[in-house]
């Protein structure tokens, strides 16, 4: 994988240098220089001036020069401290959204405005009575609002930190075989079909096949797979994988942007840019807040100004700029994404579209397709049957010679049954597949078919030497070899249901979700695995037409659907379903119609992402709640309500909450975990 391609990720996601901030690039080692020495620059200003006008005992405020000294020193750190909220706020101003930095600003411009006309009117207009500055509470309030945003920003980074992990799993060298010599080279120079050495404990460079070696590599940070998968000759290998203690050689399949690893990166990428309904909600409301907060420092300013006096209602008016400011709600909804999306790509659960994790609450019907989700889709062939002239063995392999360019599980149990009895492959023409009938092919000048017991039926195949009904209650899988409208023979195939699959089942009935087995095989097949599943709704002998109508038909009545299927055949109703869920894709990550993407094919992956999903829901709604009623809470104080009862907030304690509260929606964003992988 090219360092471009992964370096643009990292400073995309979990980079520990940046952030964005109203439009503004803001730089962690920046933040932390200003925060420091704004700090430092804090110190005299509080020994020399009054707090909210009050002279403390170990300040020195009597002196001439102390006003001059202050007003010298608070102005540079209202230029220096404040100058990544201008920029934040020109940016918001500049794309029409103002919002928290805006506020920022404008809050700290009216105090620092405001004391440099007391500093003028005291010491050099000696205007009658003394004018309050507020020195004190600029820059201690520039101070807070820098570590509030150190803290923040370093907490926004940390969220990403799984994703991280992930995008360091490649080793920085290969060993590559050219010649009979083996020479280390940076892995950015890998071409496809190079051939690599990975020695015992090393890391997978780049996806490929293994031409030599066994072993049993860990893949459990890309997949989520826990034990070490035994690898051999033929068996695939993922880039960033972990070699056990064999020696393997590796044809290289995929690097740079074909690589899995880069494929995982750009899908987890793309969903965390994209914006989903709950946070585009809490964008309206943070955008609505400023407004809100203005109207309310406006009319707050004026009542103080008639109620008392022009200090009290300006340090009132800064509060409620300070206070109100909707950056917690703002982060909200973008931190546990961030946090939710890198935990399930580190677990083989890879989040498409994030947008449907806000629907699983709202979910119903669990529709699943039978092969390769709820049983192994491995076949086994049961049986051989000839119904004509020719014997088993030329049915067989005629059967198989005909499957030979396919690589769906029935034709990869007749290959392998064929391959046992040690049967040579003919040569196959015009070979193809056709929807709704199976497949077609030309052999020594003769035309054949492999079809279904449904287009058997369909088409009255009937043959006097079995019984069709008699044939498909074994809960065997059929497959017929036809020629010219007659059935030469038939072989019968049983496949194994998983042993996650059960728990599957109950678990999705716990939740109050209704499973529904959909499959292209035969009623009675359907029925002996629904039986042993538990399943009621069971339908059987569809097209993947049929499957996407059957979709449509679940989602009557405004009901939500999730569909199960293989990413492939199932297309159109991964497509059609609320939420699409492709299973057993492997390292083909690129299944556009599938919202979810599911490495594994095991069906508890799918309990593991609902129970991820209703985590990530649980959070978001907390996080609204909390940083819309803040706002809602902390205006109206700021505005003074409670000083009937001698309540006030002065601008440091709103900075102080308004970052607290921005901080605590970060934490409870991290505090979101995968439970089934760390129970």
């Amino acid at each position: 994988m090219p360092d471009m391609d992964m370096d643009m990720t990292m400073s995309d996601h979990g980079s520990h240098d940046m952030m964005m901030h109203g439009g503004h690039m803001m730089h962690m080692g920046n933040l932390k220089r200003k925060f420091w020495v704004s700090l430092i620059l804090t110190i005299p200003v509080i020994i020399m001036s009054p707090m909210m006008g009050v002279n403390l005992p170990f300040q020195i405020t009597s002196h001439p020069w102390t006003d001059l000294l202050v007003a010298i020193l608070g102005t540079i750190i209202f230029v220096y401290g404040g100058a990544p909220f201008f920029s934040g706020a020109k940016g918001e101003l500049a794309s029409k959204k103002p919002a928290m930095m805006t506020l920022i600003a404008m809050g700290i411009s009216v105090a620092f405005i405001y004391s440099i006309y007391a500093v003028v009117a005291n010491q050099v207009l000696h205007l009658p009575g003394h004018v309050m500055d507020f020195f004190w509470e600029l820059v201690t309030l520039i101070d807070i609002m820098l570590l509030g945003h150190w803290i923040e920003m370093d907490t926004v980074m940390n969220a990403g930190s799984a994703l991280d992990r992930l995008a360091k799993l490649l080793p920085s060298d290969a060993h590559l075989i050219s010649d009979d010599t083996i020479t280390e080279v940076p892995i950015k120079q890998l071409q496809l079909d190079d051939t690599v050495e990975i020695r015992a404990g090393e890391k997978v460079p780049a996806d490929g096949t293994i031409i030599d070696g066994t072993s049993h590599v860990n893949e459990s940070m890309l997949t989520g797979e826990a034990r070490p998968v035994k690898k051999a000759p033929n068996d695939t290998v993922i880039g960033g994988a972990i070699n056990g203690d064999g020696t393997l050689r590796v044809k290289v399949t995929g690097t740079g942007d074909s690589g899995y690893l880069a494929q995982v990166m750009k899908l987890v990428q793309t969903a965390q840019n994209s914006k989903s309904a709950k946070e585009n909600t809490a964008d309206r409301v943070a955008g609505l807040l400023f407004y809100a907060a203005l109207t309310v420092a406006i009319v707050a300013f004026i009542s103080w100004l008639l109620i008392d006096n022009l200090a009290i209602a300006l340090s009132i008016a800064v509060t409620v700029l300070v206070i109100a400011c909707p950056h917690a709600l703002g982060l909200a909804i973008p931190l546990v994404v961030a946090r939710s999306t890198a935990i399930a790509a580190s677990h083989g659960l890879l989040i498409a579209h994030r947008d449907v994790l806000e629907t699983v609450p709202d979910l119903r019907y669990v529709l699943m397709d039978k092969t390769g989700t709820l049983t192994e889709g491995n076949f086994t062939v049961h049986e051989t049957h000839s119904v004509s002239d020719l014997d088993d063995q030329r049915v067989l392999q005629l059967m198989a010679s005909l499957e030979s360019g396919s690589s769906h599980p029935l034709a990869v149990g007749i290959l392998e049954q064929a391959q046992q009895a040690q049967l040579d492959l003919l040569s196959v023409t015009d070979s193809q597949q056709q929807t709704g009938v199976g497949l077609t092919g030309t052999i020594d000048g003769q035309a054949y078919q492999i079809v279904s017991p449904g287009y058997v039926e369909k088409a009255q195949l009937a043959h006097p030497h079995f019984s069709l009904e008699r044939l498909l209650q074994t809960g065997d899988t059929v497959s017929f070899l036809v020629q010219n409208d007659q059935i030469l023979g038939y072989v019968a195939q049983g496949d194994t249901i998983k042993p996650s699959a059960v728990t599957l089942i109950t678990q999705l009935k716990q939740q109050r979700l209704i499973p529904v087995m959909m499959t292209g095989d035969n009623a009675q097949s359907a029925q002996k695995v629904a039986q042993q599943l538990g399943i009621d709704h069971v339908h059987a002998g569809l097209l993947p037409e049929d499957k996407e109508q059957l979709v449509r038909h679940y989602q009557q009545d405004h009901a939500k659907v999730m569909m199960v299927g293989d990413g492939v055949n199932d297309a159109p109703s991964l497509a059609r379903a609320d939420i699409g869920v492709a299973i057993g894709s492997g390292t083909e990550v690129a299944i556009s119609s599938a919202d979810i993407i599911l490495v594994r094919s095991d069906p508890h992956s799918i309990i593991e992402f609902l129970t991820l999903a209703r985590q990530t829901n649980r959070k978001m709604t907390q996080n609204l709640w909390w940083g819309a009623g803040y706002n809602i809470i902390t205006i109206p104080l700021a505005a003074g309500i409670l000083a009937p009862w001698g309540f006030m907030l002065n601008p440091m304690v709103g900075a102080v909450v308004m970052s607290l509260s921005t901080i605590i929606v970060a934490i409870n964003a991290m505090t979101l975990k995968d439970e089934e992988h760390t129970a």
